[in-house]
């Protein structure tokens, strides 16, 4: 709360003077004594005197659709290297919103030494559609694809894209993400260009993924699933899946048979990966991202501001 400026015109003129010269000018309080023949105790005195009286209100802007207070909050509250939520309501879905500012915040954090791994999903995907550049990094499929009728970019597609970005070489295999029996599973895992591709898992510094709830529209994987591999998922407790790792409510890693039937990263080798953004959107998913949170397996997440709210309020 600013006070009344206790001086006359003249002390006012003055004030305003140094205060612009400070402000807007950028000149040091040295300049701005020499300039008007004071102290630069007076100077300092004078500026703030300016702040306090209101003469000079300092706001702080923030360009873009980055909701900067709730990221920070968020960040707080869950301990996170990253977080980044969007303002994204005006639109029937935040998707390519969120996954511009996932693109943003990549571009932003991958350094030439690290080596990124992309896990497949729709979020994923919208992020690697606005990726326009990054730093000269290897990139790595993390995870098969699914054959949807609605999805048109498999887990190769997001790979290559990330790398005609970046500049760097592309370990990609082309599987679907699950196959009918666990032997299948072990024997597509042996196959040159997937083993080629999971031998590089432990290099890889950073990671993005998307989050899925388990149920019906909010989880690829689940749609795709059989009823019996549902109601036994459903049975061990898992309520989410953070790109084909399945999950409790507390985060714990719930092992079914569809995981022995995954051609993916393990939640072993995700959990090793030093920097993990997770991609969420869509308040129906929050209990997910919750659990997600609590696994200890993301540093980071991107989201929109409504799902935010609901991660920060009671639940």
């Amino acid at each position: 709360m600013s006070t009344p400026f206790a001086g006359g015109p003249a002390e006012l003129v003055l004030t305003a003077s140094v205060a612009r010269r400070y402000y807007l000018d950028g000149r040091s309080k040295v300049e701005i004594a020499d300039e008007f023949q004071l102290s630069r105790f007076k100077v300092a005195r004078l500026i703030s005197s300016a702040r306090a009286s209101g003469i000079v209100r300092i706001e702080i802007g923030y360009p873009g659709a980055v909701d900067v207070e709730l990221s920070a909050r968020l960040q707080r509250e869950f301990g996170l290297r990253h977080a980044v939520v969007v303002d994204a309501e005006d639109e029937p879905s935040p998707r390519r919103q969120v996954g511009a500012a996932a693109a943003d915040l990549l571009t932003e954090i991958v350094v030439p030494t690290d080596v990124l791994g992309l896990a497949w999903s729709r979020a994923v995907g919208a992020m690697t559609a606005a990726l326009r550049r990054l730093a000269c990094v290897p990139v790595v499929q993390l995870t098969g694809s699914l054959a949807e009728p609605d999805l048109h970019d498999s887990s190769v597609d997001l790979v290559r894209q990330a790398a005609r970005a970046a500049g760097g070489p592309a370990y990609f295999f082309h599987a679907p993400l699950v196959v009918p029996t666990a032997g299948t599973a072990r024997a597509m895992r042996k196959q040159p260009e997937i083993a080629r591709a999971f031998a590089r898992f432990d290099a890889v510094t950073k990671a993005v993924v998307g989050i899925g709830r388990w149920a019906p529209g909010e989880s690829t994987i689940h749609d795709a699933a059989s009823e019996r591999d549902r109601r036994l998922v459903d049975r061990l407790g898992g309520r989410a899946e953070i790109s084909g790792v399945l999950i409790d409510t507390d985060g714990v890693p719930v092992r079914a048979g569809l995981t022995d039937r995954m051609i993916g990263i393990s939640a072993a080798e995700l959990r090793a990966v030093p920097d993990v953004i997770g991609i969420a959107y869509g308040v129906a998913k929050a209990p997910a991202v919750r659990a997600a949170l609590r696994s200890g397996m993301l540093s980071g997440l991107v989201t929109h501001r409504t799902l935010a709210a609901d991660l920060l309020g009671p639940g």
